[in-house]
């Protein structure tokens, strides 16, 4: 089979389920039903499973160049995804669309067979080829300022512009990042000029630092992908400090794919929830094998141990790095320290977030396993939707919908993590199809009562009838 023979395939799976059916929304001039923020592979997923729900009045909007989206080709340095090849997810259950069938496509089933884990370049380039096969609509180069709360459940979308758009419901596709921010330490952030540092998720110039020694303060995945990437461009040494006495081994995503925990997290109660991710916050995943001894294989790899950072200063245009033991100099630092979860955090959100619910508000924890970093996630609804702080709130956050990491406490590794969204993209479009219908629940109930469409034409004409027979 080649590529275009999937083409077909797909165009026919997608009629066969009878996709493209017409809306049953009712139409508001000028206002979309929807705004999904974000086209990588959340995104453009949510968008196809909106459609399955006969819901596309919808607009993608990404802030990256088409074919851009996401991680993938931008800040990412692995050179494979971290999952199993096996999981699907953006298929919504046509195996037309899964990856496997896209990669056969191309390399036939020996070629699949022969497939360690997923390339992550190959990765982009199925989204791309997933979002034209299915046609989606996505609009580029767009970044979202600000959304403002409208009467009659409608939300201003203040795009970077100057232009504007009206939807009911806003999507925040928005992956990692999204529910917050990267955290850079403010000890490094307050003492060293910006040219000492960046973060993982930062475009980095290593091919410009040649024969340079650099450091990088943290020890998971990203830590050993940047390692390498500095090493195999030329990097004289790179240097991984971790406070742990030694690296993580278990990787209990692994555990939770395979025993129920992601498709079922969602119905588990709020003290088991918090439970089970303040266990996970305190275990940390593990970098992947591969990966690290790719960078190992480098003369200039170093793995530090119970290495934390205590001080840093510029010495001589340097970063002087102060550790346990002693004292380290370098030319770029490089923070692989993850990000931080506040709605408040968020500029999209500035109007609302106080009024955004936060497990804070709903849930008091054990004191031995409280975490401020679960409190300050949002308390999220059964299908993503965000809840109001006050019965006030209400109406400002009635239509939004946090389809990013900062669903983990409520909704578990589901709407930013490849292995959770095979569950949850079917949650979040029941649940803005839900909210659209019970929006609408008057009008639509006045049209059913009022429905006369005649379907029975049959004539019968009597006696006569009866007698001819």
């Amino acid at each position: 089979m080649s590529l275009a023979d999937l083409n077909a395939r797909v165009a026919h799976d997608l009629v066969s389920l009878n996709h493209r059916a017409p809306d049953w929304v009712p139409p508001r001039d000028g206002v979309l039903d929807v705004v999904i923020v974000g086209g990588g592979q959340s995104g453009l997923a949510a968008a196809f499973a909106l459609q399955r729900e006969r819901v596309s009045n919808i607009l993608v909007i990404d802030e990256n160049p088409a074919g851009y989206e996401g991680p993938w080709d931008t800040y990412a340095r692995m050179r494979t995804l971290r999952t199993p090849k096996e999981l699907t997810a953006l298929d919504l259950g046509m195996p037309s669309l899964t990856f496997r069938a896209w990669w056969e496509a191309q390399h036939g089933a020996e070629g699949w067979s022969a497939l360690g884990k997923i390339p992550r370049r190959d990765w982009m380039a199925y989204l791309r080829w997933y979002r034209a096969v299915l046609d989606l609509p996505v609009r580029n180069d767009t970044r979202l300022d600000l959304i403002e709360p409208q009467a009659g459940g409608v939300h201003r979308l203040s795009l970077h512009d100057g232009s504007t758009l009206l939807a009911r419901k806003v999507v925040l596709a928005t992956g990692i990042q999204g529910g917050g921010q990267w955290h850079v330490p403010p000890f490094i952030a307050g003492k060293l000029p910006r040219a000492l540092y960046a973060h993982t998720s930062e475009a980095i110039d290593y091919a410009a630092m040649a024969g340079k020694r650099i450091a990088i303060l943290g020890g998971g995945a990203s830590a050993f992908d940047n390692a390498a990437t500095a090493l195999e461009l030329g990097a004289g040494a790179a240097h991984v400090h971790i406070r742990r006495p030694a690296l993580p081994r278990i990787n209990v995503i692994r555990f939770m794919e395979a025993n129920g925990f992601i498709p079922r997290f969602a119905s588990l109660d709020d003290a088991t929830k918090y439970e089970v991710m303040a266990s996970f916050f305190g275990r940390n995943q593990p970098p992947t094998t591969d990966m690290f001894d790719y960078a190992a294989s480098f003369p200039g790899f170093a793995l530090h141990t119970g290495s934390a950072w205590l001080d840093v200063a510029e010495v001589d245009g340097r970063a002087r790095v102060t550790t346990p033991r002693g004292d380290l100099d370098y030319d770029f630092l490089v923070l692989s320290t993850g990000f931080v979860t506040d709605s408040a955090l968020r500029p999209e959100l500035s109007l609302v977030a106080d009024g955004i619910a936060r497990w804070a508000d709903r849930y008091t924890p054990p004191a031995a396993i409280a975490n401020p970093l679960l409190d300050a996630h949002p308390y999220l609804g059964p299908g993503f939707e965000l809840l109001p702080r006050r019965p006030d709130d209400a109406a400002a956050v009635h239509g939004l919908f946090a389809f990013n990491y900062s669903a983990l406490v409520s909704h578990g590794l589901s709407a930013a993590a490849l292995s959770g969204l095979k569950q949850a993209l079917p949650r979040l479009a029941g649940g803005v199809a839900d909210q659209l219908f019970r929006d609408d629940e008057r009008e639509l109930l006045a049209a059913y009562h009022a429905y006369e469409e005649v379907e029975f034409t049959a004539e019968w004409r009597g006696d006569a009838q009866e007698a001819a027979a």
